[in-house]
């Protein structure tokens, strides 16, 4: 019989717990983005606007959170001065084979936008100078990295748009859950009262927040999930979020594995995912999206998923919940039909 190591209470202890249950990294050339990706999304107007996606490729996240798999995304180094920019040269050069651009660019790194391992100061200019004409810009932050690195981004963007108006910024921090010992556990490296601080933060700096809940927490009874979900949701709103975004919890980084065979973790279902944003949704103080990529691989039917999918991107479009699909084949399955 094989004995699990008990999780570690010890923040450097828990380090090693996930250090030591990762895979291998796979490499990245810090010179190539990962990918680009244009989808639709409600602003806060109501109106849909076009958004580009860039997957930067950069320096890893100094924090270990438990349930993270972004990791696999980075460079073990520093990201070297001008990479940045020429990824996004390569990206937009994408974009615009396509079509015009859209409104709104997300620079996702796969760790903190204002960690300067993962983004170099040097390079603010450059990046703002590939930014002009975007309506908003969003970037990725651990709470601990709000600050005057904000403010010198945001100087920075105004430099480079000149006599035209300057792309809103808009920060994105995973909160993950409002369940204090649960996020203790997770290895975030923040409270909510700190999460809270730096929301304020980003409001005294002018800059908007959006935040990460996730569906399908570690240390949290499969029971309680959704109610937390809920809780979770309304205290983003409460920091001044204007959007949340749902997060399935993705396994596959050997930390989550270890936590699933000592009882502590369940990983989220699609059914899961559309109970969280239905519940979500009821009486939310702003905008919830469910997270749609790589959905697929939380389906457990292949003849309803197209739908599913459809009816939580339309969902997410017009804030409102839609009839759940109805399927023969997870009727059969429940046994509600011969």
């Amino acid at each position: 019989m094989t004995v699990l190591p008990a999780y570690p209470a010890a923040r450097t202890a828990r380090d090693r717990f996930v250090l030591d249950r990762r895979p291998p990294r796979p490499l990245h050339d810090p010179w190539q983005h990962q990918g680009v990706m244009v989808e639709d999304e409600r602003a806060a107007d109501g109106t849909i606007v076009r958004v580009a996606t860039v997957f930067l490729t950069g320096s890893e996240c100094p924090w270990r959170c438990v349930m993270c798999d972004l990791w696999q995304h980075t460079i073990a180094g520093d990201t070297p001065p001008g990479a940045l920019a020429g990824q996004l040269d390569s990206a937009l050069a994408a974009l615009d084979a396509e079509g015009p651009r859209p409104a709104h660019a997300k620079l996702y790194n796969a760790a903190n936008f204002f960690d300067p391992r993962a983004v170099p100061e040097c390079d603010y200019a450059a990046i703002a100078g590939r930014l002009r004409g975007f309506r908003r810009v969003i970037v990725e932050s651990h709470p601990a990295t709000v600050g005057d690195r904000v403010a010198r981004f945001t100087t920075a963007l105004a430099r480079a748009a000149g006599r035209t108006d300057a792309p809103a910024v808009e920060v994105a921090m995973g909160l993950e859950t409002a369940h204090e010992e649960a996020l203790n556990r997770l290895n975030k490296g923040f409270t909510l009262r700190q999460f809270e601080q730096a929301a304020d933060r980003l409001r005294r700096l002018g800059a908007g927040l959006r935040a990460f809940v996730l569906v399908g927490v570690p240390f949290i009874p499969r029971d309680q999930q959704q109610d937390w979900v809920v809780r979770s949701v309304a205290f983003a709103f409460e920091c001044g979020a204007s959007v949340v975004s749902l997060i399935p919890t993705r396994s596959g980084n050997g930390a989550l594995e270890a936590l699933g065979a000592a009882g502590v973790f369940t990983g989220p279902a699609l059914s899961d995912v559309e109970a969280a944003l239905s519940a979500a949704l009821s009486g939310a103080a702003g905008r919830v999206f469910a997270d749609l990529w790589d959905l697929r691989r939380f389906a457990d039917c292949s003849q309803c998923f197209d739908a599913r999918r459809e009816r939580l991107h339309w969902m997410n479009l017009e804030q409102r919940v839609r009839p759940p699909v109805s399927c023969e084949r997870c009727a059969a399955a429940r046994g509600y039909i011969g």
